[in-house]
């Protein structure tokens, strides 16, 4: 309710208490329950279980809060750039003088216009081949130069330099400055990205900054910076915000690091870890030939010059025995088998000459023919009474008449 011009009279003032509890009144009561549609900005879960974020759209921004209560029966986790359905309530907070959206129901509204203007972007660049595979470069082991494309006084760049100071001491790091967040910070990322390669400066490149909303991440998505990271012929790696973020860069870069830190362990192979591995092979293989060299003297031990023709013999005779038997057993085989082959070749001739017409003709029989046809008699029945006959003993012809035909009963 609003307070009247007479009660200011009398009161003379109020104190910030009471007029915020006045605002709270008319606010809360007002608008104890109200839908809002709008995108979903800086979204951060805290550790007490609520997540705090902003629901903006083209011209206004409200905070808004979802309870730990509501979060857990969500079908889905909010995340920057999201078009969000909300029905909830206003709620003042007294302590710092705001307000805020308590959130008590959630709902997909359909994809935000940050999203979609990097999914077009992203489907864009990638269709001219500049996310293809086969244009990563490998990132060095052991560079002598990193460069970090960052901010000079953001967190970030104080982790790469804390890192890479513990893992790898000597390495030299420049910094390139720039902006990392605004409408400026794209081409001042390009710009330095650019100088970098056109004085070959650096054998990796790290571009990053620490964490952020969608919005402050943007510069790392513009077109001018994914290209300048395409182009690069010194090896990128994009480290930009935290392991749940992503910006187009990533998608360009040689190599995609979940934070800056990540990317300083990534460029840097520990210079007293590698010692240590090397110095452990080294241990390694010098215990591998020692034992190798000694099992060599143990077997030529036994070997003296005066004896190795003896021990050459003991060795081969044996094998020369054994190549006797063997020439001698196959030999044995091989005759066995020639002679039971020639049994079969006499037995297969006999079989054919006890077959031969002539054989079967000394034997006493003749063949006994039509004179008409020509053709063999097999049965008496093919003839009839008077028919010329011609009969072929063994030697000479016959010429008969049929005088009789007679079946066998």
């Amino acid at each position: 309710m609003w307070y009247s011009k007479n009660a200011m009279d009398r009161a003379h003032k109020l104190s910030v208490s009471e007029l915020t509890a006045l605002i709270r009144a008319n606010l809360e009561g007002t608008f104890a329950s109200v839908t809002v549609e709008g995108e979903v900005s800086n979204y951060r879960p805290s550790s007490t279980g609520h997540a705090y974020f902003t629901l903006k759209d083209a011209g206004a921004a409200i905070a808004a809060v979802l309870f730990k209560n509501r979060l857990r029966y969500l079908s889905f986790e909010p995340r920057d750039g999201m078009l969000l359905r909300i029905r909830g309530g206003l709620s003042v907070y007294s302590q710092r003088g705001t307000y805020q959206l308590i959130c008590e129901e959630l709902e997909l509204a359909g994809t935000g216009d940050i999203l979609l203007l990097l999914e077009k972007r992203k489907r864009a660049l990638a269709a001219e081949g500049l996310f293809d595979q086969d244009r990563k470069k490998p990132i060095p082991r052991f560079p002598a130069v990193v460069g970090v494309v960052s901010s000079p006084t953001g967190a970030a760049v104080r982790d790469i330099l804390n890192i890479l100071q513990r893992r790898a001491a000597g390495i030299r790091v420049i910094i390139f400055p720039t902006l990392v967040q605004g409408n400026e910070a794209a081409p001042l990322i390009a710009r330095r990205i650019e100088q970098a390669n056109a004085w070959n400066m650096a054998d990796v490149l790290i571009l990053g900054r620490g964490g952020g909303s969608l919005e402050d991440l943007l510069p790392f998505s513009e077109e001018a910076v994914v290209r300048a990271v395409a182009a690069s012929r010194i090896p990128v790696v994009s480290a930009v915000g935290h392991e749940i973020d992503w910006a187009l860069s990533d998608f360009a870069a040689d190599l995609r690091a979940p934070t800056p830190s990540a990317a300083a362990e990534l460029v840097s192979a520990s210079r007293a870890e590698t010692r240590n591995q090397i110095r452990t092979m080294g241990d390694t293989l010098y215990r591998t030939m020692q034992a190798r060299l000694e099992k060599i003297r143990l077997l030529a031990k036994p070997f003296k010059r005066d004896d190795l023709e003896y021990r050459f013999r003991t060795i081969l005779q044996p094998r020369l025995v054994r190549f006797d038997d063997a020439k001698e057993e196959l030999l044995e085989v091989t005759r066995e088998r020639i002679r039971q082959l020639r049994r079969r070749v006499e037995l297969a001739q006999r079989s054919l000459e006890a077959g031969s017409p002539r054989a079967i003709l000394e034997r006493g029989f003749s063949v006994v023919l039509r004179e008409a046809t020509g053709k063999p008699v097999r049965r008496a029945g093919e003839l009839t009474v008077g028919e010329q006959l011609i009969i072929r003993p063994l030697e000479g012809i016959i010429t008969a008449q049929t005088q009789a035909v007679q079946m066998e009963p």
